[in-house]
């Protein structure tokens, strides 16, 4: 790598610049100098080389604003700020502002050629995470959609054909599945995407903030409307509003939005003017919809209305064929994000990660991944590194009621294990704090009143 590998350097003092030259072009490197800041940025802008050696303070542009002015010019340049032993808390400020480190005068030769070549192997992880981004691009994804499986591609068929209509979408699966993503893919792919996408999520307001979220507000209707409000569905005219957790709607809700579905028109709150719109609605829920109109939840009219097309999301652990592709995917962002030199998984940790049955789904992968590229000492994500409090299970074939005895007890466990902080829980899981707080009541797992 050392023949593609250009380095420059900066540095007012000749006899500096020489001998780190000359150490540098013995190694290999191509190597070019500058003795002030100006003459270095004409060099980077010509030559866009992979490394700068930068020193600190300089006469005319100090060291920082060559940084800065360097990466504008060459992105993918790395910059080591080389200062004296008392201007290291400038130094250590220098990398605040995207140095990748810095190195003492006079400098070791030894220390800057492992520094160096920490920088080239970074870089060369940059490079992988890029083409393998784009081959996922080519082969396995759709709109951040990662998939492999025959399950998820008949998915993304179904995707590419509803996204050129107009119809209603409902998009059913368990939390975590991506329904969000499914849903921006149809928005994207539609005549409407040069419009808004608008989300909401259902679940997440109580019925008066949700209605005013929805349909807007005009000034004094309730005490704090100052103002009049536009609602998301007046923010997505023309585009697509996004509804998750439909099945979490009061019935008071359901009426207004059935509505709006039929005549395309409705009111803000406390107002009479009737306002038109033109959106294309796709919604989404983890809940069995069918129960919940048998139950007199949810309105059986409303229902048809949302439900002209419906896209159902495989839960992770019945297209377990992605995990691999899922997890190198996260693996790579993650190393990157955190500057990690992490290149893969260990064989047991492999194994761990495709028996787990992940009642969180995709999301839930996604975070046990993030955690454990944070957490990993070594450039290999060994079993140590994933949550220890994961339930393996075998090869058996289990029923969807053990299923969720598993759900339950791994649910408890990490309860526990977060001292019962419902946020903390919900982002080990990857699900809401809405969605945890459903799974414990619809399990009944005993809540600890001294921690809730």
């Amino acid at each position: 790598m050392h023949k593609k590998t250009k380095i420059i350097l900066v540095d007012d003092e000749e006899i500096i610049r020489r001998s780190f030259f000359d150490w540098l072009d013995d190694i290999g490197y191509s190597v070019f100098m500058a003795g002030n800041g100006v003459e270095a940025l004409q060099i980077i802008k010509d030559e866009k080389p992979n490394i700068a050696i930068v020193d600190l303070i300089m006469p005319g542009m100090a060291g920082v604003d060559v940084l800065k002015r360097a990466k504008e010019i060459c992105p993918g340049i790395e910059v080591i700020i080389m200062t004296a032993y008392g201007s290291i808390p400038t130094a250590i400020n220098a990398m605040r502002e995207g140095a990748f480190d810095y190195i003492e005068k006079p400098f070791c030769p030894e220390k800057a050629e492992i520094l160096i070549e920490k920088i080239i192997e970074h870089q060369r992880i940059v490079e992988e995470n890029t083409l393998l981004h784009h081959k996922l691009n080519e082969r396995y994804s759709f709109e951040n959609i990662i998939y492999k499986s025959s399950k998820m591609q008949g998915v993304i068929e179904l995707v590419k054909v509803v996204a050129k209509s107009n119809a209603t979408v409902l998009i059913t699966g368990e939390s975590g599945t991506g329904k969000e993503l499914v849903a921006r893919a149809i928005h994207n792919h539609s005549y409407r995407h040069d419009k808004l996408f608008v989300a909401i999520s259902c679940a997440a307001l109580p019925e008066s903030i949700l209605e005013s979220e929805l349909f807007g507000h005009e000034k004094g209707s309730f005490t704090g409307a100052h103002i009049q409000r536009k609602g998301k569905f007046e923010i997505a005219n023309n585009g697509t509003l996004f509804m998750d957790e439909i099945g979490d709607m009061s019935a008071s809700i359901q009426v207004h939005l059935l509505r709006v579905l039929e005549e395309k028109e409705f009111t803000r709150v406390g107002g009479n003017e009737l306002v038109k719109v033109d959106v294309r609605l796709v919604s989404a829920t983890n809940k069995d919809m069918k129960e919940a109109i048998a139950k007199g939840k949810f309105r059986e009219d409303l229902y048809y209305r949302l439900n002209v097309v419906n896209i159902e999301l495989p839960p992770l652990r019945n297209r377990k064929e992605d995990i691999p592709l899922l997890t190198r995917y996260f693996l790579k962002r993650f190393a990157i994000e955190n500057r990690k030199e992490i290149v893969d998984f260990s064989p047991e940790a492999v194994d761990h990660l495709l028996k787990y049955e992940w009642p969180g789904n995709v999301r839930e992968l996604e975070n046990v991944i993030e955690r454990a590229v944070i957490l990993a000492k070594n450039n290999i994500i060994n079993l140590d590194d994933l949550p220890q409090k994961t339930i393996l299970l075998t090869d058996k074939t289990y029923s969807e009621e053990s299923i969720k005895d598993v759900e339950k007890k791994h649910i408890s466990n990490v309860l526990e294990e977060s001292g019962w902080n419902y946020t903390k829980a919900a982002g080990i899981l990857g699900i809401s704090r809405v969605t945890l707080y459903n799974k414990i009541k619809a399990y009944k797992i005993a809540v600890n009143k001294l921690h809730k």
